[in-house]
């Protein structure tokens, strides 16, 4: 039998859930109850949900946490994050602890260009498009000065715009490439409309355009967080913690298997704080897992350097962030987040997002050549396997009492609470 629909979209939304529960779920009542259990109680925060996507049926919730003492550029900040990770926020939050008596972190926007692009074929010769695109060139930006307007007064806008011959990589390919500047907005809405407008202002006869669209890869819109001290200030182990740090991060330097890991940890706490700020974390991923690409092999985003006594650990990144426009405006908590980061500007965004990420990171490094990954982490995951086992307030009490000291795995919490449970 069939289970296709027609017209699903403009179903209401119990219709859609009937017709879900009726056709695919195992038991349509629990079903139900579990959709019900997670929409908003206030209707009007509902309705906001609804309208973020389409065909919702109710919210899918992450855990909204703080990680605290964060010292950045001299002032402190409180990092709200969304994840579902466990040991994330609390790596976050030892970091920033451990950073806060020994200078804190220092974080600084390099540049912030972003890209879009007109991809068009045409069987002309660069030369003539080349004229022809000279001749044209001021009125295909005034043609923009309707959606640019705004964004000019803040010091934004269209920053160049250039014809590119890519006939060397595919037969007739073409592109007018043009850089922005967006301000506090990500600005993708922005840069896509702009390319529109030129688009259709700049097709004519022998010139087809493809496709008009923005560019996650962002070379020129980068952000820098670093953190350095005295080795001596790293502990009674210094020297050797500075060394064993630094051969870990050469190793995510040359060895791709690794890289990827290693930067995965770096988005871990990158990705908590832009979905927290309702920015776009695939954009920022696409972007970031580039710029780890562009020399040819992909290579860790974090660097480290031991010079004249001094431990350095930095990160270079490319992050495109608004804090206006978007889910940063219209979500609550997305709104809150920013609140709680003191209303920062896109730089200053973008300076908080690098150090999480470098924080994160650092909180990887430290416990892979000292402890070990999992000893931590599977303490943060004991909870949940305690969840999923279905264990009640003083089972998790006593079988958090015995893995104080212990090694966490699945198979280990089990057995002990089943023995627990064979002792009642």
């Amino acid at each position: 039998m069939s289970k296709t629909i027609k017209g699903f979209s403009k179903l209401t939304k119990s219709a859609k859930i009937d017709w879900l529960a009726t056709n695919f779920a195992h038991d349509p009542i629990p079903f139900k109850q579990t959709l019900a259990r997670y929409l908003n109680s206030d209707k009007v925060v509902q309705q906001l949900h609804d309208e973020f996507i389409e065909n919702t049926i109710t919210n899918f919730y992450l855990p909204y946490g703080i990680a605290p003492n964060f010292i950045i550029n001299n002032k402190s900040y409180v990092i709200p994050m969304a994840i579902e990770e466990s040991s994330v926020v609390a790596a976050a939050s030892m970091v920033a602890k451990y950073w806060s008596t020994r200078g804190g972190f220092t974080a600084r926007v390099l540049s912030t260009e972003k890209t879009g692009q007109i991809h068009f074929i045409s069987s002309r010769t660069y030369d003539e498009l080349y004229t022809y695109f000279t001749k044209i060139k001021s009125d295909l930006i005034a043609s923009t000065d309707d959606l640019t307007e705004n964004m000019r007064k803040r010091g934004g806008g269209i920053k160049e715009l250039q014809l590119v011959d890519k006939t060397n990589d595919l037969a007739n390919y073409y592109q007018l490439h043009l850089s922005f500047n967006t301000v506090d907005s990500m600005g993708a809405n922005f840069i896509n409309s702009c390319l529109e407008r030129i688009a259709r202002q700049f097709e004519k006869e022998g010139i087809e355009i493809v496709m008009s669209i923005l560019s996650n890869y962002l070379p020129h819109c980068i952000a820098r967080a670093e953190v350095s001290c005295p080795i001596a200030d790293l502990g009674k182990d210094g020297q050797n913690f500075a060394e064993k740090f630094y051969q870990a991060v050469q190793i995510a330097q040359v060895e791709p298997y690794r890289a990827v890991t290693h930067n995965k940890g770096i988005m871990n706490g990158i990705d908590a704080v832009v979905i927290a700020t309702g920015n776009d974390f695939r954009a920022v991923e696409a972007g970031a897992h580039a710029h780890a690409s562009n020399s040819g092999q992909y290579r860790s985003l974090t660097q480290c350097s031991i010079t004249d006594g001094m431990f350095r650990f930095w990160i270079e990144i490319p992050l495109s962030l608004g804090t206006v426009g978007g889910l940063t405006t219209s979500h609550p908590l997305a709104k809150l987040s920013l609140e709680l980061l003191q209303n920062p500007s896109a730089n200053e965004l973008m300076e908080i997002v690098a150090v999480a990420g470098l924080a994160q990171n650092f909180a990887a490094l430290n416990a892979l050549i000292t402890t070990g990954i999992q000893k931590g982490h599977m303490k943060m995951h004991l909870q949940n396997i305690l969840n999923q086992l279905g264990a009640n307030a003083d089972e998790k009490a006593k079988v958090n009492l015995l893995f104080k000291e212990e090694t966490v795995s699945h198979s280990s919490v089990k057995a002990a609470l089943q023995k627990l449970r064979t002792q009642a």
